[in-house]
């Protein structure tokens, strides 16, 4: 009897709700025509690009079907100017990008949960340091930044971009999640748990962060498309390392192939385009019903 006394009230409703409020968002998100489609589409898209690839067959270069237009036999999106298979390259391809867009956007959350939260908890001098780190780094152009990185390190790994683009992208939300922690702690159950003597980590990322979970959902998911653009940004400009295949590659050398201009290769150019687009237009449209389900103000009008 006396561990269930010790247990507080927050962690049962958090242990409590946690499974039925997922499953309440999912139902919700079922209602809403906009958000079940984009969640069906990124699912789609994720499901194709981590299980396709081992379906697959290698592509090799091959001189006698260079550019061959879209529904060409055995090439139902033609080929590139190489001769590799399109469609193949669309497959194998995505995994790495949707890899480096969540997990970069899983860093910068992480990152800006942490030091948004304690500064603004704490106060004072790692208050003034958090906010001035994080003033200095949106000072600085990201893509500026990323090409000077690019040319002085070899970026060939999906994790090392992840980290870099990751690294780059928590001041935005450091400082949003800062204001939420402020209005927050003046609430009467932090002001218990003080007086409980529950200890900062406690009363921070156990009594606090759970009322902003629904904020930092939408935030992660706005980081994650903001991550893509910013790799498919790195390798249209040639500032990674051109090896390998995925949807960036694939589109920095149809454009330097001049596909645009070419009537039967517009299949290579358009099939990463239209990949990419259907990808971030699904996240955005699940993270706009996320947001009517998740705030209670945009729920009730």
């Amino acid at each position: 009897m006396a561990d269930f006394a010790e247990i507080s009230p927050a962690e049962v409703a958090i242990g409590t709700t946690s499974v039925s409020r997922f499953s309440g968002i999912m139902s919700s998100l079922r209602r809403s025509p906009a958000g079940f489609i984009g969640f069906l589409i990124v699912l789609l898209l994720v499901l194709v690009t981590a299980i396709g690839p081992f379906f697959t067959p290698d592509v090799a270069p091959d001189v006698q079907k260079i550019l061959l237009p879209a529904g060409s036999p055995g090439h139902l999106l033609g080929t590139d100017n190489e001769g590799k298979d399109v469609l193949i390259q669309m497959i194998d391809g995505g995994r790495s990008v949707i890899f480096i867009g969540f997990f970069a956007a899983a860093i910068s959350t992480v990152v800006a949960i942490v030091l948004g939260s304690l500064a603004a908890y704490l106060g004072g001098k790692t208050d003034s340091f958090v906010v001035t780190a994080a003033d200095v780094v949106l000072t600085v152009p990201q893509i500026v930044l990323l090409a000077v990185l690019g040319a002085m390190f070899r970026l060939d790994s999906p994790l090392l971009l992840s980290l870099l683009i990751g690294a780059l992208s928590w001041p935005v939300l450091t400082r949003a999640v800062r204001s939420q922690v402020l209005s927050l702690k003046e609430r009467e159950f932090v002001e218990a748990a003080r007086l409980l003597d529950l200890g900062t980590a406690r009363v921070v990322f156990v009594e606090i962060l759970p009322n902003m979970a629904s904020f930092i959902l939408m935030n992660f998911m706005i980081g994650v498309t903001n991550a893509i653009y910013q790799l498919v940004g790195l390798y249209l400009l040639g500032l990674a390392p051109l090896t390998g295949s995925n949807w960036g590659i694939m589109l920095n050398r149809a454009w330097i192939a001049g596909a645009i201009f070419n009537d039967a290769s517009l299949a290579f150019i358009l099939s990463p385009i239209v990949a990419i687009v259907l990808l971030l237009l699904g996240l955005v449209m699940m993270t706009r019903s996320l947001e009517e389900i998740l705030n209670p103000r945009l729920r009730d009008r």
